[in-house]
């Protein structure tokens, strides 16, 4: 149902005067509801005011303090630096320099913010965390702990508190002030934020994407944020959630390229044909292989050679050799004529997966020096990929760099949501250590 008494758009932001909190926070909820269209309309005016000429500064104030509320931060920030008596729009504009990436310029807004009347404790805990962002933790913390007798019971300081521990590698920490922010404000969309952004980085995918939309039913509507969710969208083959997420981001930068490439992704993906006999014979393989070996009539030697050497399920019998089951401790011909007839019956066959194994095992080149050998061995999560590109790595079990390395551009395009845009990632990535691709 819509509120009794709807917010008075158009009234807010051309009343004359400075800005109040109040009226900032009213703006906000605004930019969340059905009323986001009239806000835009109103925020358009205004802005056109301003470019033909308008002066007066409750009309440049209102005129940034809105556009940022539409995720318009380039155009906030031109409005907002002609802004020098509104302390509300100073301090929203302190935020728009840290979503920009200028601490140092963002800490110096909230400080004048402060001075200005403005909540003197929430501008400490934002000044705090652009002088974090700044690379200073040691300053920020000693900040946030001078105010926290009249701050630690505000959802801000302990997502600034979070970020602290983050930035120092603590994550449980980390995880731990950022869960108190969103339990002291449901909303806190930059809590919400790094929460979805762990449990993406472990493979939570789930609680991920329910974080990553909480974090996005308030204004202003961070990018990132928008990106991460139509990517793990995208990856549950949402491609309708995803292709929305993009689109959005254009509509806030037009000129993002990863959205306009993700984008191009998405319909080539929608245009490749989808054969669904193989994806159920797939499906019916990968259960074959996961049933354990006890559920078959084996012989008690048999059954306890393949114990003892921790052989558990039908898919581990593919990936072992004859050789390998031969040299187990009583492990005979007769056991091994066993085991070859359980897999004929089922249309399998011992050791036909264990290219899968052997790909797994370290790379020892001796044409290699010892550094270069440490490179191939290295994690492809220590190449910091994004969450698509490392979702093709876990779905093509390419764990090492040097498997990485083995596969062609044409074999990793061959996979299920990688595209152009991952595939030039991995190249700029291998790049930065001097490595490329097998035919690249």
């Amino acid at each position: 149902m819509p509120p009794a008494n709807p917010v008075n758009v158009k009234d807010i932001l051309e009343s004359e005067g400075l800005l109040t909190l109040d009226q900032l926070q009213t703006l906000e909820l605004a930019a969340a509801s059905s009323q986001l269209t009239e806000m835009r309309q109103y925020v358009g005016d205004l802005t056109r005011r301003v470019e033909t000429g308008e002066r007066a500064e409750h009309v440049v104030a209102r005129a940034g303090v809105g556009s940022y509320l539409l995720s318009r931060q380039g155009q906030a920030d031109r409005l907002l630096s002609n802004v020098t008596r509104d302390g509300v729009a100073m301090y929203v504009h302190g935020q728009c320099l840290t979503s920009l990436n200028r601490p140092e310029e963002a800490a110096a807004k909230f400080d004048l913010a402060a001075k200005a009347g403005i909540d003197p404790v929430g501008c400490t805990l934002r000044r705090a965390g652009a002088i974090r962002a700044a690379g200073r933790v040691d300053e920020a913390e000693r900040l946030l702990r001078s105010v926290a007798a009249s701050a630690a019971s505000r959802a801000e300081y302990s997502f600034q508190m979070g970020c602290i521990w983050a930035d120092r590698g603590d994550s449980l920490t980390a995880v731990e002030y950022f869960e108190r922010a969103v339990d002291m404000d449901p909303h806190h969309s930059r809590a919400l934020f790094w929460l979805a952004a762990e449990n993406a980085l472990r493979g939570n995918d789930d609680e991920a994407i329910r974080l990553y939309e909480r974090s996005l039913s308030r204004p202003p509507f961070y990018i990132g944020a928008l990106l991460n969710l139509g990517l793990l969208y995208e990856d549950r083959e949402n491609y309708q959630a995803a292709a929305f997420c993009f689109r959005r981001i254009r509509e806030y930068d037009p000129n993002n390229e990863f959205a306009e490439l993700y984008l191009k992704d998405i319909e080539a993906t929608q245009g490749m044909y989808y054969d669904e006999d193989q994806a159920k014979q797939e499906a019916r393989l990968k259960q074959l292989l996961g049933r354990p070996v006890t559920d078959f009539e084996l012989s008690v030697r048999s059954r306890n050679c393949l114990q003892a050497m921790n052989i558990n399920s039908l898919g581990d019998l593919t990936e072992v050799s004859e050789q390998e089951l031969l040299a187990g401790k009583n492990f005979g011909e007769t056991s091994l004529m066993e085991i070859r007839e359980l897999l004929a019956a089922h249309g399998l066959r011992i050791g036909q997966h264990l290219h899968k194994i052997h790909s797994r095992e370290h790379v020892v080149d001796q044409s290699l020096s010892p550094e270069e050998q440490a490179m191939m061995n290295k994690l492809v999560v220590d190449l910091n990929l994004s969450v698509r590109s490392r979702k093709c790595m876990s779905r093509l079990n390419i764990q090492t760099i040097g498997q990485l390395v083995q596969r062609t551009p044409d074999e990793l395009l061959a996979s299920r949501n990688f595209g152009v845009t991952s595939l030039n990632e991995i190249r700029q990535k291998l790049g930065e250590v001097g490595i490329r691709l097998r035919n690249d």
